[in-house]
């Protein structure tokens, strides 16, 4: 896909929390800690523009982490599915 003079690539803006894929183990301690099946996470697809680039596939873990001045830094987790 051709990128243009005035585009804005998602994952680069300001407003776009820091997304990345977490390794198996990782997910695995997510998922013991909250007692949960990864379909019971909050569903994120595959094409999604915030995860363009990261190389992601259905069944990946997706960590999120968002930053505010009144809440610090919050940590939220998404399921990766096809559409």
């Amino acid at each position: 896909m051709a990128i243009k003079k005035n585009q804005v690539l998602v994952p680069d803006h300001i407003y776009v929390p820091k997304h990345e894929i977490i390794s198996k183990s990782d997910a695995e301690d997510v998922l013991k800690k909250y007692n949960c099946k990864p379909t019971e996470l909050p569903l994120i697809f595959v094409n999604d523009p915030a995860i363009l680039g990261l190389g992601v596939k259905p069944g990946d873990m997706i960590k999120i982490t968002r930053v505010s001045s009144t809440a610090g830094e919050s940590l939220y987790y998404r399921y990766v599915v096809e559409i």
